[in-house]
């Protein structure tokens, strides 16, 4: 059987279309799960090299085995000029030139030598152990409950949104950590899905965005797809294939939609806002007529949150803290930066309230509590004028007071990439579009409305299903064959 896979930043889900109507996966109750997953192994970091005892004893076995080699070379060279010396004249000259002179290193060299060969031997041991550690994933816990299971137990590995790493630089360990982990999220999908459906579930339509957020540009995009598909194959799919995501939305409104019309798709979720122009409804096939996206989503605002209400607590502005070490703490689905900001250890010089308040954070699960503190802030700011956060974790009866007019601040630059992107599109299709079809989990928020109805005002707006909108889509999709 064939099924649509909509592997999200924030949230993924699930689908498949059984006579004639669209069937989501359920996992546990509900009908998504946060793209997060915990598994206890530690995946190792090869940056952290330092000379324990155990290592340097190890160095100074390499220099004293270098040093002994370099004696005995000297030696033996010696020995040989001696030798040479009491050949008659005629062969002593050509004798003493095949004799090479051996280097003589300082301690210092054969020390970096020794240091850097130690280096190499850990760093294979890193990356056995990292395979290893991959491999063992099926200890792994999903969702709400991973991140549950990483604060209860304190130690091991959570992996939020690793959709979000596919585009980027990744050292040949994490890109196999990142196959295994995203090849084990697909396989608890597809066990999932044929368990609910009663099939064997081998095929699927994964969506992806227009544009994958990257630091390669075009070729990051392509990375990201030999990413998942590997992942895909790991998991036991023997074919998948990819769709846009607004496509896939459009395909899903396509089916609720007696007449036709033009109808802008905005997608809008954790990661990307995806835009496609399509024409829709009615008996006839839709067609495609253009697609837009940028990198850029909720995952932003939550971002810029977190910089400018909740950093101030522990510093940012006041301090001569590094601006860069507040971004490290918040990035939370960014697993280098989380262990940059954890193994940082400058903080004990930094006054008080505030060095205190960074060393508690630097806590196991610490991030990942003001992450959703965040996050739950600017949900219910979506909705209300005021919200509190409670951060007991850091410090006793610590706590912070948020309104809606702090997560506009918050949300101005997303929401000015958002009109600027909307205006090009607009400039470019010309005929404004009869409707404009609203789905991703951030299409929810009332800011993110109002600045689609500024830009296309004479559209009329239709609000989707703002976390099943792809995935029915791609169901469809996986119906065509």
């Amino acid at each position: 059987m064939k099924i649509g896979i909509d592997f999200g930043t924030s949230y993924s889900a699930a689908a498949a279309l059984v006579d004639g109507e669209v069937r989501t996966i359920r996992f546990g109750d509900e009908r998504q799960f946060r793209t997060t997953v915990y598994f206890p192994e530690a995946v190792p970091d090869p940056s952290q090299f330092e000379l324990t005892d155990a290592l340097e004893a190890e160095v100074e076995a390499q220099v004293r085995n270098a040093r002994t080699q370099q004696t005995r070379a000297i030696n033996e060279a010696q020995a040989r000029r001696e030798h040479a010396a009491r050949l008659p004249a005629e062969q002593r000259e050509a004798a003493l030139a095949m004799i090479p002179t051996p280097a003589q290193r300082s301690e210092q060299d054969l020390r970096r030598d020794a240091v850097r060969a130690v280096r190499r031997q850990w760093l294979e041991l890193q990356v056995r152990e990292a395979r290893a550690s991959a491999a063992s994933l099926q200890n792994a816990v999903y969702g709400e409950e991973a991140v549950e299971a990483y604060l209860s137990e304190g130690f091991g590995n959570l992996v939020q949104s690793p959709k979000s790493m596919l585009g980027y630089q990744l050292a040949p360990h994490v890109r196999q950590t990142i196959v295994g982990i995203a090849g084990y999220i697909l396989e608890h999908i597809r066990l999932t899905a044929g368990q609910q459906l009663g099939a064997n579930v081998r095929r699927a339509v994964l969506g992806r965005p227009v544009q994958f957020r990257s630091s390669l540009g075009a070729a990051g995009g392509d990375q990201a797809l030999e990413i998942m598909t590997e992942a895909a194959a790991s998991a036991g799919f023997d074919e998948v294939s990819f769709l846009e995501e607004p496509v896939a939305a459009a395909l899903g409104y396509h089916a609720q939609s007696a007449d036709r019309h033009r109808t802008l798709v905005v997608d809008i979720g954790g990661g990307t806002t995806d835009i496609t122009l399509a024409e829709v409804g009615g008996p006839q096939a839709p067609v495609v007529l253009g697609s837009w996206g940028i990198a850029r989503g909720g995952v932003d605002v939550d971002l810029s949150l977190s910089l400018s209400r909740f950093m101030p607590l522990f510093g940012k502005g006041a301090t001569r803290v590094p601006a860069h070490h507040y971004v490290e703490a918040a990035t939370v689905h960014d697993v280098v930066r989380q262990r940059e900001f954890q193994r940082r250890d400058s903080y004990r010089e930094v006054d008080a309230p505030f060095g205190p308040r960074l060393i508690s954070l630097q806590q196991a699960g610490n991030t990942t509590r003001l992450s959703r503190a965040v996050e739950s802030t600017k949900i219910q700011l979506s909705t209300q004028g005021d919200s509190q956060a409670t951060l007991d974790y850091i410090e006793r009866d610590l706590g912070l007071a948020s309104t809606a007019d702090d997560l506009a601040r918050a949300a101005d630059p997303f929401l000015g990439n958002l009109a600027e992107l909307l205006r090009e599109v607009g400039a470019e299709i010309g005929e404004a579009p009869a409707a404009v079809f609203l789905t991703g989990g951030m299409s929810r928020a009332p800011y993110v409305r109002e600045t689609v109805r500024q830009c296309f005002p004479n559209a009329r707006q239709v609000a989707g299903d703002a976390s099943l909108g792809v995935v029915s889509g791609l169901a469809f999709a996986a119906a065509r064959g």
